[in-house]
């Protein structure tokens, strides 16, 4: 593990640890906040006892379907409105300002429209994470060097060629940034939407376990969401310095 890794390993472990002993010497009420370790602890059995088997796996799909379709329809979008000059220019203001607006406001809507069912779930996943991949797909290729674009004119290469061997690649690391984006705001997304009002899944978990004052599994269920998502950043950051170190090492 680098150096790095470490001092980040070494912080996680301290505030842990200071939030362990704050709880064990009542500096903080364990009515309010229990101590990590009994958090771990609850988490356990209820993992070995299959209780929430099938809401993780309705969550984790939710967030996998929402988190495609924006990468998805967010890079054609940004590719679309980046090859119209005064189409961006009218929506420039609107992706500046578009992560002040309470998307969820629109969430009751999407019931009375879709029902108690996955797609408002998704919806809202989608209409929170899709912007930041319309924006990374719109950096990224504002940046590729304009050298590029005249190398594949003198090699008489066709627009599928051009992006596919030289633009995409050039783009590529803000390309992944917002997809790393999206993750995580298609994780928020699908939580909150559970927590608010859908029938079943990890939020919809915790908020019960929240109305019915039932500390330990509360706290349990968030520490799992966020033992996950932790997860699957790390995962996403260590294949992004692996591809940065390719293309590093690319002649």
């Amino acid at each position: 593990m680098s150096r790095v890794g470490l001092i980040r390993l070494g912080v996680v472990a301290a505030m842990i640890g200071a939030l362990e002993a704050a709880c064990r010497s009542g500096l903080i009420d364990p009515r309010v906040v229990i101590p990590p370790s009994e958090m771990a602890e609850a988490l356990v059995a209820i993992l070995a006892s299959g209780q929430i088997n099938d809401d993780i796996v309705r969550t984790l799909g939710v967030i996998a379907v929402a988190v495609a379709a924006s990468v998805v329809l967010g890079f054609a979008f940004g590719v679309l409105i980046h090859a119209l000059p005064r189409l961006r220019q009218a929506l420039d203001p609107f992706f500046a300002t578009y992560y002040a607006v309470p998307v969820f406001i629109f969430y009751p809507v999407l019931i009375a429209i879709f029902g108690l069912s996955l797609v408002p779930i998704v919806l809202m996943g989608v209409a929170t994470a899709i912007v930041a991949m319309i924006i990374a797909t719109l950096n990224g290729l504002d940046r590729v060097p304009r050298v590029l674009t005249k190398v594949a004119q003198v090699h008489r290469m066709g627009r599928l060629a051009t992006a596919m061997r030289l633009q995409l690649p050039a783009a590529a690391p803000y390309l992944f940034t917002g997809v790393k984006l999206s993750v995580s705001y298609g994780f928020i997304a699908v939580i909150a939407a559970e927590f608010i009002l859908a029938p079943a899944g990890l939020g919809r978990d915790i908020a019960n376990a929240y109305a019915d004052f039932d500390n330990r599994r509360m706290y349990a269920l968030m520490l799992f969401v966020l033992a996950i998502a932790t997860v699957i950043n790390a995962a996403l950051h260590a294949l992004d310095l692996s591809f940065a170190k390719r293309r590093g090492a690319a002649p």
